[in-house]
């Protein structure tokens, strides 16, 4: 039989009038994703649409708005934005959605799939990204409560983003105050024991995440999410080189700091956490961060496996509908890898149940009250009765099988049934109605016997006789008797006599708690500024003993002093109360990075970012590093420094400039060794030049002139000598006439008279004649 696959209803319809559904992306738990179209901006987005059972509860609309809008108001690359929110009405049905950013690409979860683990250079750099997210969005005070694999996309231009910020938040509002949101293997301790979530529930989750990549695996497996989740609450996160012997210890701090079951003793938030991070990848060798082990590691050797464990038991309210085979993790569980479920909320009655594995995904959990089990007695000898292995069973209707005891005490019978509750339990919790018979009965019933008439029951001497139970001892003590029996008055007394004696210990005991033991106030002493040696035995004076330390970086209190206390000091507190004592560690050191041969610009940039300045900048010339080039920085690069501290850096001016000698009029062979032996490089001028001062063959001209770099060419123009120029035959003519002929032919002329002055003014005779030197005197004699 063919099967036709049926399409999704929204496929193709257009939500709230603008977007336009394409294509399914995805299927969750709480969520289906979409691939939509916005028509009034003309681009795709990923449209998140919310099962409809989530968006008819009571209320959710308006939670999931104030939500969408907290989360709209982070805008940061590292998140996936939220552009849109609302609800529509598609075929009768109500539909909630978010809009948001579409980023193609996969999963970090996809990543995993593929490669198993990662290495540790490859896992910090996507968990710097993560960080990177969480940091601005607590600083916003937005709390992502879902931090894994599946919710850290990767686009295809290698961007790293979060999705589902607010999402948890908003679902877990709905589902009512004593439930959680999470996925079992990233859950924190305090959100499995139903405390509120704070900034280092996800930095809880984060720690997890960053195990999962280094090794491959999670760190707690379970047949179910419960069994998961307990585990969290229960037992200390495992170091990573316990899977992967070998791997640099810095990395075991790290994780096992975040994933620290106590919220005080990992990093406050997002911003604190990636510092460290980016301080420890820079510590790290190459060889460390490209760790690789020899084999894959195998978390069966490591990990205890749990197979039953203590689940809250729910409430025969009504809300056992709500509870499925697939709620428990049964045969109908079919939720995919990374999707959300809703389990109904726990009621504080305890019941042990064993639960299986599901996939890992995000749940709805009820708080995990820290109470005890049941203690567990044998089977009685009928398992068919009210109370079977020592647990009470009770009708859909929430009354115990084989009892009718109303509010007041009384039974159908009109008998007033003393010491019973309102279920028909007595005061020790035992169901004394019909169908009982366990060994816990048995020791109630061994005083009654007697009174009663009734032959003892008891497995050794093989009889089958049930004695009458407490009820039926009750309704016979109603009836008249021949003889009034002062057993019960004698033990009533001495049950008073216990009594008060009981009540005055603990009157007593309570004064000394609230005294001078752990319950008694005292004033917080100031520490700060001490060896942590001295401040444990300030606190221990004042009988305070439960401390745990921090350390942590400061610029200004020396190492291995105490900076201060929470609580701070002078506050009032009781001795139990645990003090958290914070010690310095010193002003935090960064790596100087390198920055010869980068210009002055790039190294202000890769200083800022290493969290330096820039200090005094001195140039100076050098022969073989152009101008505008790094060639020495002080510190060097590798060292230690303080965050801000000054880097002093010294720019090269290039090689020193060089005077260019005059060697204008000297002859050609002197003019060249004078311009070498400076240091610059002589080029003769191919075309050689007249000149009337310059002889021939010495320089003429040279060019460039003043300074240069050592090295430049000076073009050196050499003289031909004066032109030869034909001198004008000036005779006879006037001597204005002859002067201007002489003068514009380039010579000089001098002028003679015959008479000591002109006469007529004509020439008579010139001196020299022929082909001269252009600027040769010419002597005229004028009559």
């Amino acid at each position: 039989m063919v099967h036709q696959q049926r399409k999704d209803p929204l496929e193709g319809a257009t939500v709230d009038g603008r977007y336009v559904v394409q294509s399914r992306l995805a299927r969750g738990g709480m969520s289906t994703v979409y691939l939509a179209t916005d028509r009034r901006l003309d681009r795709r987005v990923a449209l998140k649409v919310l099962y409809p059972h989530l968006a008819d509860e009571p209320g959710f609309v308006d939670r999931f708005e104030q939500e969408a809008k907290s989360a709209a108001r982070l805008s940061h690359p590292r998140v996936v934005g939220v552009l849109d929110q609302g609800v529509d009405t598609i075929g009768g049905q109500a539909v909630a959605y978010l809009v948001m950013e579409y980023v193609p690409g996969r999963t970090l979860r996809d990543v995993l799939r593929e490669h198993g683990r990662l290495p540790p250079r490859r896992a910090l750099d996507l968990l710097d990204a993560v960080v990177e997210g969480l940091a601005a969005a607590h600083e916003a005070g937005l709390i992502h409560r879902d931090v894994k694999p599946e919710n850290v996309l990767l686009s295809d231009g290698g961007q790293v983003k979060i999705a589902d910020f607010g999402l948890a938040r908003a679902v877990s509002a709905t589902t009512g105050t004593a439930t959680l949101v999470g996925t079992a293997a990233y859950l924190s301790p305090e959100l499995v024991l139903g405390r509120p979530a704070e900034a280092q529930s996800d930095i809880y989750s984060t720690g997890v995440l960053l195990f999962e990549l280094l090794t491959g695996h999670q760190p707690f497996t379970g047949e179910t999410p419960i069994q998961v989740a307990i585990q969290h609450a229960q037992s200390e996160v495992p170091a990573p080189s316990v899977l992967l012997p070998g791997l640099a210890p810095d990395i075991d701090e790290l994780v096992q700091w975040c994933t620290s079951r106590d919220p005080e003793d990992r990093p406050v938030d997002g911003s604190a956490l990636l510092g460290e991070l980016r301080h420890i990848r820079q510590t790290l060798t190459d060889e460390e961060l490209d760790f690789a082990p020899a084999a894959a590691p195998s978390p069966a050797l490591h990990q205890d496996q749990l197979t039953a464990t203590v689940v809250p038991r729910l409430p025969d309210d009504g809300r056992t509908e709500a509870l499925s085979r697939r709620d428990l993790g049964g045969d109908d569980a079919a939720s995919p890898p990374g999707s959300t479920d809703v389990l109904p909320l726990a009621a504080h009655d305890n019941a042990t149940s064993v639960i299986r594995r599901d996939s890992n995904s995000t749940r709805v959990f009820g708080a995990v009250p820290a109470v005890p089990p049941m203690p567990s007695s044998p089977p009685a000898a009928s398992g068919t009765g009210a109370f079977a292995g020592g647990i009470p069973r009770r009708t859909a209707e929430g009354t115990r099988l084989g009892s009718s005891v109303d509010e007041e005490g009384f039974d159908e019978d009109g008998v007033y049934e003393e010491g019973f509750d309102e279920d028909g339990f007595d005061e020790d919790g035992f169901d004394d109605g019909p169908g009982e018979g366990g060994p816990a009965d048995e020791q109630h019933r061994h005083g009654s016997a007697a009174s009663t008439g009734a032959r003892p029951t008891g497995g050794r001497t093989g009889s089958t006789v049930r004695p009458p139970s407490r009820r039926q001892q009750a309704r016979q003590a109603q009836r008249p008797q021949n003889t009034l029996h002062g057993r019960t008055a004698r033990r009533s007394v001495r049950l008073l006599v216990v009594l008060l004696v009981l009540l005055a210990g603990l009157a007593a005991a309570a004064g000394w708690f609230f005294g001078a033991g752990p319950g008694g106030v005292v004033s917080l002493p100031d520490v700060a500024d001490v060896p942590l040696a001295t401040a444990r035995a300030a606190l221990d004076e004042e009988g305070i003993a439960s401390l745990s330390t921090e350390e942590v970086f400061d610029e200004n209190v020396l190492p291995g002093l105490v900076i201060g206390t929470d609580p701070a000091a002078s506050s009032e507190i009781r001795r139990f109360e645990r003090v958290h004592v914070i010690v310095s560690k010193g002003p935090e050191l960064f790596r100087v990075p390198d920055l010869l041969g980068g210009t002055q610009i790039t190294a202000a940039a890769e200083l800022g970012a290493a969290g330096f300045a820039v200090g005094t900048i001195e140039e100076q010339y050098d022969e073989s590093v152009a101008a505008g080039i790094i060639v020495r920085q002080v510190p060097e690069q590798g060292a230690e420094r303080r965050r801000g501290s000054a880097v002093d850096l010294v720019v090269s001016l290039g090689p020193e400039p060089v005077a260019v000698p005059d060697v204008t009029g000297l002859p050609e062979q002197e003019a060249v060794a004078a311009v070498e032996q400076a240091g610059l490089e002589a080029v003769l001028d191919d075309a050689a030049e007249y000149s009337r001062t310059v002889p021939a063959g010495a320089v003429l001209g040279q060019s460039p002139s003043g300074e240069v770099q050592r090295g430049t060419r000076i073009t050196l123009t050499l003289s031909k000598g004066p032109r030869m120029v034909r001198v004008p035959n000036v005779f006879s003519l006037p001597e204005g006439r002859a002067v201007a002929a002489l003068e514009a032919a380039g010579f000089t002329v001098q002028v003679d008279y015959t008479f000591g002055s002109a006469v007529l003014g004509l020439v008579a005779g010139q001196s020299p004649t022929g082909d001269q030197p252009e600027g040769t005197t010419i002597r005229i004699t004028v009559t």
